[in-house]
């Protein structure tokens, strides 16, 4: 897969994202997920009117600082001071726009997921394996990710792998998660199964 996927506004990048397996290595081992749900989101500078859902939205900072960087990176960023959530930066250098890794099926490093993700629960029933990599905090907790050593990194060096879906897959499209106005915006793309977010509307 080449870097040039990324180099387009991300409301075109996210459905082709969907099927790709991404792999994070680490010392514990390797985790490698099947990206199953994506949305979109764009800043400051894009085409189209202003993503008030963007972290970017208004300009650059110190956070968001990944999101205006090159295509083919990450931004991870840490919210509700709770969870680490994955963004793969889209268009061009300075042009922030980024896909959201909402959920995935862990493929790969099955059981090193899940210990990852039964380290933070109190419960300790086993976690169903569609559910390891379901929503957004949970793809990060079972990769393994931090803002402070995954933030910014490139998708195409080590400690990632990164490669396309092997063929076709069935889509479905609509309306963001949990964002004010996202019936006007459907930039949302999933892979029909149980591992996909149920709809929320957000609150105005």
């Amino acid at each position: 897969m080449s870097r040039d996927l990324f180099l387009p506004h991300a409301l075109e990048v996210a459905p082709n994202l969907l099927g790709a397996v991404l792999r994070l290595d680490s010392a514990a081992g390797s985790v490698g997920i099947r990206i199953t749900e994506v949305e979109a989101y764009h800043g400051v500078g894009t085409p189209g009117p202003l993503d008030e859902a963007s972290h970017a939205r208004r300009r650059r900072t110190e956070r968001n600082a990944a999101m205006f960087g090159p295509p083919g990176h990450t931004y991870v960023y840490f919210t509700y001071g709770m969870h680490h959530a994955l963004n793969l930066v889209c268009s061009p250098d300075g042009t922030p726009s980024g896909v959201l890794i909402r959920a995935a099926e862990v493929v790969d490093g099955v059981d090193l997921a899940r210990s990852r993700r039964q380290a933070r629960r109190r419960s300790e029933r086993e976690i169903p394996n569609h559910l390891l990599a379901s929503g957004p905090g949970n793809v990060a907790a079972a990769l393994g990710l931090t803002r402070a050593e995954h933030d910014g990194r490139d998708l195409f060096a080590e400690p990632f792998g990164f490669a396309p879906a092997s063929g076709p897959v069935p889509m479905e499209r609509g309306p963001r998660v949990g964002v004010v106005g996202s019936a006007e915006a459907p930039w949302r793309f999933w892979i029909p199964g149980p591992t996909v977010s149920r709809f929320r509307p957000g609150r105005g």
